[in-house]
């Protein structure tokens, strides 16, 4: 069994742009932003970076150009979670037969969807480590399975307090994410895009369960209101500070808040790729 990351510390591609350039990317262990103008390739390095993990399995994998150096050095690859940002109508095959709930209209419906199994799961999960717990006759295990409950709290806290415009409180008897408003039942497709977007991002990072891993974000700050913009890091960081974040942005709310340092331009990655050599034959 291949042994897994704790966090991603190098990615190089080469060959991007025709083979015009090579990137060479250090990362830190908690938080990685990468910024630079449109179409310098912000997105297309998270997406190859994306699919070499995909296809850890595959032989495809040591010919797509991209090498990955992880944290411990013996690991060959990542537990890792990908947020999509655009809520664009569900429209492709490949999701429209996965689709069973005529509410889903859009990509973000579902992820929403899918997040909602993930999130029964973690409940399951969390349920049977607090039995664990209190069963294990340890005179700290009240204390500890009240902390483990207490990230569960603390998530439908937070978005609770980003939802009070609306006056939108998450439903705490339901098993799966619905909302209450003015005592009517809100679907978490039925919320704006904005809340959608912040929604997958804490639900995504909730059920990581603390554990060690990358969270890849592309352009988060779409559809997110300024003030939520400046929050993202930290709410991320409050839910999971094990997880690396290394995400693409445009929007300088999102390093507002003590973050700058976390920021890479492309053009500091950017590497020329060697001139192919040349052989003198003998004549």
């Amino acid at each position: 069994m291949k042994k897994t990351a704790d966090y991603i510390r190098r990615i190089e591609i080469d060959s991007l742009w025709s083979g015009r350039h090579h990137i060479v990317w250090e990362l830190r262990p908690d938080v990685n932003i990468l910024s630079g103008v449109n179409g310098v390739g912000k997105s297309t390095i998270l997406n190859r970076v994306v699919r070499h993990l995909l296809e850890y399995r595959s032989m495809e994998r040591h010919l797509d150009g991209v090498d990955i150096s992880y944290s411990p050095d013996d690991c060959e690859t990542v537990r890792f979670d990908v947020i999509r940002s655009f809520d664009r109508p569900v429209v492709t095959s490949d999701l429209l037969s996965k689709v069973t709930d005529l509410k889903l209209q859009t990509e973000l419906d579902f992820q929403l969807y899918m997040l909602q199994r993930r999130y029964l799961d973690y409940q399951v999960n969390l349920s049977n480590r607090m039995i664990a717990l209190l069963s294990s006759g340890d005179e700290d295990a009240r204390k500890l399975a009240q902390e483990a409950a207490g990230e569960k709290v603390r998530f439908q806290n937070l978005v609770d307090r980003l939802f009070r415009d609306t006056r939108k409180v998450i439903d705490r008897e339901s098993n799966e994410i619905r909302f209450l408003q003015y005592d009517e039942t809100i679907e978490p497709y039925q919320l704006s895009s904005g809340e959608k977007q912040m929604l997958i991002i804490l639900l995504t990072v909730l059920v990581q369960n603390k554990e060690c891993g990358v969270l890849f974000m592309d352009e988060p700050e779409v559809s997110l209101h300024f003030e939520w913009q400046k929050e993202l890091i930290s709410l991320v960081r409050t839910l999971n500070p094990n997880v690396q974040i290394i995400l693409t942005t445009h929007s300088p709310a999102v390093v507002m808040n003590g973050w700058q340092d976390c920021v890479t331009d492309m053009e500091d990655i950017i590497t020329d790729a060697p001139e192919p050599q040349t052989v003198n034959r003998p004549d």
